[in-house]
């Protein structure tokens, strides 16, 4: 693989681009803080804006390393303000060239496509730009939309690990998905 860190990248209404900590505000109101977006992910709710502040300056200061890959997900349009985020958010398995991805999207921001095409500019860059040769995804079953997004960008189900995984639910299954590059 050559690593290549969080480029900004543009798609037909997005623009994915770096965290910056001035974006704490936009994620705490815009999803952060929303239990209804957080309900499938593991990380908590934030509790307040301090919080968000801290996650953010975490990520800020991982983007000096050329494998961190953690996009602020910003409509065209939309003052610059982040509606969500996508990251490769397992450390890349460099011997078999793998990148597992993950995202949340304000719940304003659900059933538009939005995050399909951020997924969709995401797996193309790190295919083409980055080397990866299989990119992989999984959801919580009890959340669906999560794996129709994955299926609109191309992803093929690979099956469902029962009680593997854990989220804000507690212990759940885990349906897993992936691309091949040569699958594209």
């Amino acid at each position: 693989m050559q690593h290549k860190g969080t480029q900004t990248i543009e798609t037909e209404r997005l623009i994915l681009r770096r965290f910056t900590v001035e974006d704490a505000d936009a994620m705490y109101n815009g999803w952060a803080s929303d239990p209804e977006v957080t309900k499938f992910l593991m990380w908590p709710t934030h509790s307040d804006p301090y919080v968000t502040a801290m996650v953010l300056n975490g990520w800020v200061s991982q983007y000096q390393k050329d494998d961190c890959y953690q996009w602020a997900i910003v409509p065209k349009g939309n003052d610059d303000k982040p509606i969500g985020s996508i990251a490769v958010v397992e450390p890349l398995e460099e011997p078999i060239c793998k990148a597992h991805i993950g995202y949340c999207i304000g719940r304003k921001w659900w059933h538009m496509g939005i995050t399909s095409e951020a997924l969709k500019g995401v797996m193309d860059f790190l295919f083409d730009d980055v080397g990866v040769k299989s990119i992989q995804s999984r959801h919580d079953p009890r959340n669906p939309y999560s794996g129709a997004v994955m299926r609109r960008c191309g992803m093929k189900y690979d099956g469902t690990l029962r009680r593997s995984d854990w989220n804000n639910q507690g212990v759940c299954d885990a349906a897993y998905y992936s691309l091949l590059a040569e699958e594209r």
